[in-house]
């Protein structure tokens, strides 16, 4: 695959008032003086990678900054935005199309590799030496990898099963027969919903049994006298309507009236006869209103949330169920899955550590090239806890020389070595294998022939892929393919691509400090010649 950034655009971003550049294919290099604003290009391309945006980088005075790039890999065209507003939430674009800014960042990042003049940090921490070795390791290396991922994962979901059953078993048989205690009394007591009414009717009814019959005869009485005179009523009425044949609908009414009061009668009779007078079923009725109450307490306020619980308790039983025999298996399980994961993380260190043979071979070989006579770099793994990447510490041991005992690479090595070992194991490690790689001034500390070296060893790496690389160095700049300044006039500055007689004058000004001197310019076409030969 062949990458590159073909085109990058900023407004109001810092200093930036606005910049255009179009990088070629080879090694791009930015210079300009200190403050100038150079490391803006970098932060541009970091804001394309995804990275979070620090505060400050919009240009005074305005209310957004915009950084817009496009990629073309083997002749297709992407093209991404990031847009920075002082005021709310920033936006990602691809291609035109707005969207989360993690699938820029998962876009972008397999095509830029960024190497920082931080980066010497990086070589303290065992988690960034790991994956400088992950990137070398060979094809068994790989498998023995993926292999130690599988072994991880499976051991992740087996905890996520312990957790899940508390990490107990004798809790988790408590809570099991509590439960089961639970679903058993409210499936005893056998209520039913609309039962908690019907109790209170019932035993409304049954308290008031001896005055519910009383009244109920009475009012029979009083329904058999009003049939009786209704009767003699009926009689005068059929009697009228026999002289006066238009009082026939009172017959009718009156007949209507006398059906009702005998139906009337009866009904009362059948409730009468109906109410009991059972002091042993009333002390049921209200023990069933007893143990209802003493539900309620426990589980709801009311019978359909006593009646909700038990179905909800009655699920949980049988996961618990579940999880209880589950838990009979898992503990041999985790055991297993353990002994497989130290066993896959011993695979994995050994691998690590053919990878660490080869990148140290490398990375002194490049380090010789930079004006070491014997470096040495040793890579120390030890084993650790487990984790997600392996069981391995991982230190970086350093010396500049052979005769000399290596330490570790923070304690010993000096600001320009730093630099040059950076380059060095990002070369050995083959700078992730992006197609574009973006250098920012790790050639901090560095001059004369080893500066010479490492503008060598840029253009030897640009000419498999797109190299960019803001330098203050003119031995690096003079290998330049395509050679962009940065010059700040009070708060603004600008950026132009300069050429010949211009390029001149830059490495004559980064030589010797300015750009007008014509020894300088002499020097300055010495180097350029210099390095034009050497790539050729």
């Amino acid at each position: 695959m062949t990458s590159l950034l073909d085109e990058l655009a900023i407004s109001n971003l810092g200093v930036l008032d606005s910049a255009r550049i179009e990088p070629t294919a080879g090694l791009v290099v930015v210079t300009g003086e200190t403050g100038a604003g150079k490391t803006l290009l970098l932060g541009a391309i970091e804001l394309m990678l995804g990275l979070p945006a620090r505060s400050g980088l919009i240009t005074s005075g305005s209310d957004e900054a915009t950084v817009e790039g496009r990629f073309v890999t083997d002749g297709e065209e992407m093209t991404v935005t990031r847009r920075l507003a002082r005021e709310g939430r920033s936006r990602a674009y691809l291609d035109g199309s707005m969207v989360p800014l993690k699938v820029v960042a998962e876009r972008v990042r397999g095509l830029v590799e960024v190497v920082a003049q931080g980066d010497h940090f990086a070589l303290r921490s065992s988690g960034e030496l790991r994956r400088l070795l992950d990137a070398s390791l060979d094809e068994t290396g790989l498998r023995s990898f993926e292999k130690y991922r599988n072994a991880w994962d499976r051991l992740a979901e087996l905890r996520k099963d312990q957790t899940r059953i508390g990490g107990d078993v004798r809790a988790l048989e408590r809570e099991r027969a509590l439960v089961a205690f639970q679903v058993g009394e409210i499936s005893a007591a056998g209520f039913v919903t609309g039962d908690d009414e019907r109790l209170v009717i019932d035993a409304r009814r049954m308290r008031h049994a001896s005055e519910l019959i009383e009244v109920l005869n009475n009012v029979h009485s009083l329904v058999d006298e009003a049939s009786d005179a209704g009767g003699s009523a009926f009689a005068g009425i059929t009697r009228a309507a026999d002289l006066d044949p238009d009082l026939v609908p009172l017959v009718e009414l009156a007949q209507g009236v006398m059906v009702g009061l005998a139906e009337l009668g009866t009904e009362i009779r059948i409730a009468t006869e109906g109410v009991a007078l059972d002091p042993e079923m009333l002390g049921e009725i209200e023990q069933r209103i007893a143990l209802l109450s003493d539900l309620r307490r426990k589980y709801g306020e009311d019978l359909g949330a006593v009646l909700d619980f038990g179905r909800e308790a009655a699920g949980r039983l049988t996961e618990l169920e579940g999880l209880v025999e589950r838990s009979r298996v898992l503990d041999a399980e985790l055991v297993d899955s353990e002994a497989g994961v130290r066993a896959a993380a011993g695979e994995l260190r050994e691998a690590r550590m053919r990878a660490a043979e080869q990148v140290e071979d490398a990375a002194e070989s490049h380090l010789r090239d930079l004006g070491f006579t014997s470096p040495s770099i040793r890579f120390t793994i030890t084993e650790a806890g487990l984790g997600g990447a392996g069981a391995d510490k991982i230190d970086l041991l350093f010396s500049s020389d052979e005769r000399i005992e290596p330490g570790p690479v923070a304690k010993v090595a000096s600001g320009g070595e730093l630099s040059r070992l950076v380059l060095a194991l990002r070369l050995a490690g083959a700078a992730g294998e992006a197609p574009i790689v973006v250098f920012d001034e790790v050639d901090a500390g560095l001059g004369g022939r080893t500066a010479l070296a490492m503008g060598r060893k840029l253009a030897g790496l640009a000419r498999h892929r797109q190299v960019l690389c803001v330098t203050h160095l003119p031995q690096v700049a003079a290998f330049a393919d395509a050679h962009f300044v940065v010059e700040r006039v009070g708060a603004s500055a600008t950026v132009r691509r300069v050429e010949a007689v211009d390029q001149i004058e830059e490495l004559s000004r980064m030589l010797a400090g300015l750009s007008e001197s014509e020894r300088g310019r002499e020097h300055a076409e010495e180097l350029r010649q210099l390095a034009m030969a050497d790539r050729a």
